[in-house]
C-alpha cells in the first residue's frame, strides 16, 4: 500500500500467518504480484549479465587489453564484496522498517546513477569504484525483492512464485546480453545508461503495481545485537546445508559464466566470420529458451510432487556434467551442447532451490535478513570465482577451469542430502 492511501489498519501477516511482515492481500494482489516478480527479476538479470558479461569485460579490455583476465578477476572480486555486505544489511533494515517497496525503488533509482558513473570511467581504478557502486545499489534492490516471496506467497504456491522469479533469469540474461552487444565496442557508456533506465523503470512499475500493507516498524536494536542476529541464522542445520549447496553451485557456475566472453575469444574454435561478441549474442536466446522451459517445469513439478531435494540434486549434477562438454569438444558445437545442458540444469535449479530456501528460513519475521544471509551464497562465490578462475586459467588453462567447476557443482548436488525438514 502507498503511504498516501488511507485504509483500515489490519495486522500484517506472512503467508504462514506469522505477524510482523507485509503481505499482498487477496487473489487480486497475487494476480498482480506474480507477473511483477517476473518483470522485476528480468530487469535485475538484464543489468547483472548485460553489464557483468559484456559491457564490463569489454570496458576493461579497452582500458588494459594485455591484462584483461587478471584485471577483470580483481575488479569483479572486489565489487562482489560490496554485494555480500549490502545484501544482508539491506535485508535486515527492510525487515526493521516493515516495508520492501521503498528499498526496491531506492535501489533501482540509485543503480541508474551508479551505472551512469561506471560508463564514464576511463581508468581501471574508476571502473572498479563504479562497479562496486553498481553492486551495492543492485543488492539493495535485490535484497528487498527476494523477501517478497516468503512475505506474501502461501507455501503451496511457492513453486509457482519461484518459477516466476526464475523466469526472470533466462529472459533477463538473454535480453541483457543482446542489448549490451548493441553498444559494443563504441557506445559502452550509452549501454550502461540504457540498462540503468531498465532497472529504474522496473523498480518504479513494481512499487506502483504491487502495493504493500507495511508492518509496524520494529524497535531499533543495538548494532551488536543486529550483527549477532546474522550468526543466529546459521544455527539452523538445514539452513546451513542449503547455504552450502547454493554457495557451491554458484561458485562452479560463476567461475565459468563470468569469463564467457574471454573463453570464446581465447579457447573455443569459432566458425569463420563469427566474432566472440556475436557468439555471445547468438548463445543468449538459446540459453534463455532452455532455461525458461526448465524453470517453469521445475517449479511446477516440484509443487506437484511435493519434493524439492531430488530435483535440486539432479540439477546440480547435470550442471557438473555440462561443464565437461567444452573440455571434450572445445569448439562451437561443444559450446552449443554445453549451453543447452547448462540451461536445463540452471533453470531447474533456480526454480526449485528458491522454493526450498523459503521452506528452511529460521525466522518468518526476519525473512529478508535470513534471505540476505543466504544471498551471501550468491555474492560470495562472485568474490572467489574471478580469483579462482584467473588462477586456474593461468596455471592449467580453460580446460582445468571447466573440470574444477564441474567438481564444485557436483559437491553442491551432494549437499542437499543431509537436509531433514524438506523432502
Amino acid at each position: 500500500m502507498n503511504a498516501s492511501e488511507a485504509r483500515p489498519a489490519i495486522a500484517a501477516q506472512t503467508a504462514t500467518g506469522v505477524p510482523g511482515v507485509p503481505v499482498a492481500p487477496g487473489k487480486g494482489g497475487m494476480r498482480r504480484l506474480m507477473p511483477m516478480l517476473a518483470l522485476a527479476n528480468t530487469a535485475m538479470y538484464m543489468v547483472y549479465m548485460g553489464t557483468g558479461a559484456v559491457l564490463l569485460p569489454v570496458q576493461i579490455e579497452l582500458v588494459d587489453p594485455a591484462n584483461k583476465v587478471a584485471d577483470f578477476g580483481l575488479i569483479a572480486g572486489i565489487a562482489a564484496v560490496f554485494a555480500t555486505l549490502f545484501n544482508p544489511l539491506t535485508g535486515l533494515l527492510s525487515d526493521r522498517s516493515g516495508r520492501r517497496n521503498p528499498w526496491i525503488l531506492g535501489g533501482g533509482l540509485a543503480a541508474l546513477g551508479a551505472l551512469a558513473l561506471l560508463g564514464a570511467a576511463g581508468t581501471l581504478l574508476l571502473v572498479a569504484i563504479g562497479w562496486c557502486l553498481v553492486q551495492a545499489t543492485m543488492n539493495v534492490y535485490q535484497a528487498a525483492l527476494t523477501a517478497v516471496v516468503p512475505d506474501r506467497v502461501p507455501v503451496e504456491r511457492r513453486g509457482l512464485a519461484s518459477a516466476m522469479v526464475g523466469i526472470g533469469t533466462p529472459i533477463g540474461v538473454a535480453l541483457g546480453i543482446y542489448v549490451a552487444t548493441l553498444f559494443v565496442p563504441g557506445d559502452v557508456p550509452l549501454g550502461y545508461l540504457v540498462l540503468g533506465a531498465v532497472i529504474a523503470g522496473a523498480a518504479l512499475v513494481f512499487t506502483v503495481v504491487v502495493r504493500e500493507q507495511g508492518a509496524p516498524a520494529r524497535e531499533p536494536l543495538p548494532l551488536l545485537r543486529q550483527l549477532a542476529a546474522f550468526g543466529d541464522t546459521f544455527k539452523s542445520a538445514d539452513f546451513r546445508w542449503v547455504f552450502t549447496g547454493r554457495f557451491l553451485m554458484m561458485l562452479g557456475f560463476f567461475s565459468v559464466s563470468l569469463f564467457q566472453l574471454y573463453i570464446l575469444q581465447d579457447h573455443i574454435a569459432l566458425p569463420e566470420g563469427l566474432s566472440p561478441t556475436e557468439a555471445v549474442a547468438f548463445i543468449a536466446p538459446i540459453d534463455a529458451g532452455v532455461t525458461l522451459l526448465a524453470t517453469v517445469l521445475g517449479g511446477l513439478l516440484s509443487d506437484r510432487l511435493g519434493r524439492r531435494k531430488p530435483l535440486v540434486a539432479i540439477s546440480c549434477a547435470l550442471c557438473g556434467i555440462a561443464m565437461l562438454v567444452p573440455v571434450i569438444k572445445p569448439d562451437w558445437t561443444g559450446m552449443l551442447i554445453f549451453t543447452v545442458l547448462a540451461g536445463l540444469a540452471f533453470g531447474s535449479y533456480m526454480a526449485v532451490d528458491t522454493a526450498l530456501v523459503t521452506l528452511v528460513l529460521p525466522s518468518a519475521t526476519d525473512a529478508a535478513r535470513d534471505l540476505g544471509v543466504l544471498n551471501m551464497a550468491n555474492a560470495g562465490p562472485q568474490i572467489i570465482a574471478p580469483f579462482l578462475a584467473a588462477l586456474l586459467v593461468g596455471a592449467v588453462g580453460y580446460d582445468g577451469l571447466y573440470v574444477v567447476a564441474a567438481l564444485i557443482t557436483l559437491l553442491g548436488a551432494a549437499s542437499v542430502i543431509p537436509i531433514r525438514t524438506v523432502r
